[in-house]
């Protein structure tokens, strides 16, 4: 589990390509520390496991659906890419509950200055945006961010200065493809309401008694 609060900008020194997969080893000092083989690291918002350490980074595996469902299978080395450790028991949860898992990916279609803020348009599909919400949480290449606006075919964030000196986001450009995770809540509400919906007869509506006969 993570918060999308990033703690350190690496570097893909090097990938090694497998059929469908890959290993990366990746360049990077903060996120080394109190880190051992087998614990993991999120890398652009996607969750890894360390396979291996040494004084300058850590190399992980990345199976076949990971570069299938991310926009990680399009950097190289000189990528530069967040990272942020699994959020300790005892740390504060600063951005939202992140699972490193990504939905898939949105383009970056606008980007423009407002005052001490920069506004990101990102376009994405209507598998995603059915769970974007405006004020609700997103993580944008592993960024806990918040939703400032949404339509059907975008939605839009607005970055403080912080954010962007911490983050890659200054690399991203317009076209730029980002990994998006979207808040897992909505997912799970829909997931639990769809049985119930396919018993509703078409011409009725949700009412209590429906609710409470359904376990709600």
């Amino acid at each position: 589990m993570f918060t999308g609060i990033i703690e350190e900008v690496g570097e893909i020194q090097h990938v090694q390509r497998g059929a469908r997969s890959a290993v990366l080893e990746i360049r990077c000092r903060k996120v080394l520390e109190g880190t051992r083989v087998g614990d993991s690291i999120a890398v652009n918002g996607i969750c890894l496991t360390v396979i291996s350490l040494s004084p300058r980074g850590f190399r992980a595996d990345v199976m076949p659906e990971t570069l299938a469902r991310s926009c990680l299978a399009q950097g190289g080395p000189g990528t530069r890419v967040n990272l942020e450790r699994a959020m300790a028991a005892d740390g504060r949860f600063g951005g939202h509950m992140v699972a490193g898992h990504i939905d898939g990916t949105g383009t970056i279609t606008a980007i423009r200055e407002d005052d001490n803020a920069i506004w990101y348009t990102i376009a994405a599909g209507a598998e995603l945006l059915r769970y974007i919400v405006e004020k609700g949480s997103i993580a944008i290449n592993g960024i806990s961010l918040t939703v400032a606006a949404v339509s059907d075919r975008d939605f839009q964030v607005s970055i403080i200065p912080h954010t962007r000196q911490e983050t890659n986001l200054p690399e991203q450009r317009v076209g730029s493809t980002v990994n998006l995770e979207c808040d897992g809540i909505g997912k799970y509400v829909e997931k639990l309401l769809t049985p119930a919906a396919a018993k509703m007869p078409a011409e009725s509506c949700i009412t209590l008694e429906f609710l409470a006969e359904n376990g709600f």
